[in-house]
């Protein structure tokens, strides 16, 4: 919007909420449609007069749901398949695909001790996604690679490394940390041993990415959108617990889904090629998602919600 394009959403409203952009629809800066892109036809509608597709949408959860459920990830194979092809169909400039962090090889991640940042050519063959949700991912990459070599379609893919910030879901890591201290849970439970090390990005970041990509990027090349700091989950839980002011027993609970132990960007592709780099981190992210939660939630409605939200989308 703030660089004069004319914008239209689809959503089915599964996990994102109509109030983030009502504003924009009153004022008639964005249309909008409630629709399940996976459903006959809704694609096709979708692609008229587009020229530029932003696809960020997808089945998908957090570490819980990822781990837990693969037939509704499974079905991002297909979501992407058409909104691809009626990209092509219709003429569309460029698609714009919001790939993940979950398509790098997972036997890369098992070592904490490693001072590792993941590079876009660590994928490769032999490939070793993670979950059916990383492998369709995968598939979306190499795809859009495909039709840009072959069609000459413009493409681009941002590889996402575990977004948080205003509006998040509890389904994440980072929002349950923050839904737990608010709703004050003691013992407070944190995901494995806690040693498991992320670079969470802020959305802020993640955003000004995706719009340089679609900016600079045409071929399908892939590009890490991530901060490079490494952060342990026990870390984050302690800085959470810190920042609220909530006194608690941190209790670690490895029999739950943890995912790699060792995921963090290596961002210097998207320094390169999109004169990229995050402007928030960690700790001051944090605090922002923080202050937003706190103040838009009410606790009796994230007690009702946040055990099925932990496992569920």
């Amino acid at each position: 919007m703030q660089r004069g394009a004319r914008v239209h959403v689809v959503d089915d409203l599964t996990s994102g909420k109509l109030s983030n952009i009502e504003p924009h629809i009153k004022s008639r800066a964005v249309t909008f449609t409630k629709a399940d892109l996976r459903e006959p036809g809704v694609s096709r509608a979708a692609m008229s007069g587009v020229k530029v597709v932003f696809h960020l949408a997808a089945d998908h959860g957090g570490r819980g749901y990822v781990d837990l459920h693969q037939a509704g990830p499974s079905s991002n194979f297909f979501l992407d398949g058409v909104v691809f092809w009626e990209a092509l169909k219709a003429g569309v400039e460029k698609v714009v695909y919001a790939s993940s962090g979950c398509v790098y090889p997972n036997h890369m991640q098992t070592d904490p001790r490693k001072e590792l940042y993941l590079r876009e050519e660590d994928v490769k063959p032999p490939h070793d996604a993670d979950n059916m949700y990383g492998w369709a991912k995968l598939m979306a990459e190499l795809t859009l690679q495909a039709y840009h070599r072959e069609h000459r379609i413009g493409t681009a893919s941002c590889r996402y490394f575990t977004v948080y910030g205003p509006r998040g879901v509890e389904n994440h890591a980072v929002i349950a940390m923050i839904a737990r201290a608010f709703v004050g849970q003691n013992p407070f439970e944190v995901w494995g041993n806690g040693q498991q090390i992320r670079n969470w990005t802020y959305v802020d970041d993640i955003v000004s990415g995706t719009i340089l990509a679609a900016e600079k990027i045409n071929d399908g090349t892939p590009i890490n959108l991530g901060t490079m700091e490494r952060v342990r989950v026990i870390d984050a839980a302690r800085l959470v617990l810190e920042y609220s002011g909530h006194e608690a027993e941190i209790r670690l609970r490895p029999d739950m889904p943890t995912g790699p132990i060792n995921r963090v960007a290596d961002n210097a592709l998207a320094k390169k090629l999109l004169g990229w780099e995050p402007k928030i981190m960690f700790r001051d992210g944090l605090r922002k998602t923080m202050d937003w939660y706190f103040t838009d939630h009410q606790k009796e409605q994230v007690r009702g919600v946040l055990e099925t939200m932990l496992t569920a989308r």
